[in-house]
């Protein structure tokens, strides 16, 4: 599957210092995929800084090829994660 980042994605990676190598492993092959209305967000737990984050890709599947929309991280794995990752 292919992906495109939109300008707001890339910006927050940015901000956020989440690399585009951990991004591109994470839609490769995400420990989780969740359905929430018309976006996919792929997830998965990383190891940065000796912390573990979840990291959350939000996409637009319904365009071709797919949209990267945004992307952040959080320490609140529990209140994000469905199910175990």
């Amino acid at each position: 599957m292919s992906f495109i980042f939109s300008n707001h994605a890339l910006e927050q990676m940015r901000l956020r210092q989440i690399s585009r190598s951990i991004v591109e492993k994470i839609l490769e092959k995400p420990q989780q995929i969740i359905k929430e209305n018309d976006t996919l967000i792929y997830q998965s737990i990383v190891l940065i800084a000796r912390k573990n984050y979840l990291i959350r890709i939000f996409i637009n599947h319904r365009k071709k090829p797919n949209v990267v929309i945004t992307v952040y991280k959080t320490s609140k794995i529990t209140k994000y994660n469905e199910g175990k990752i």
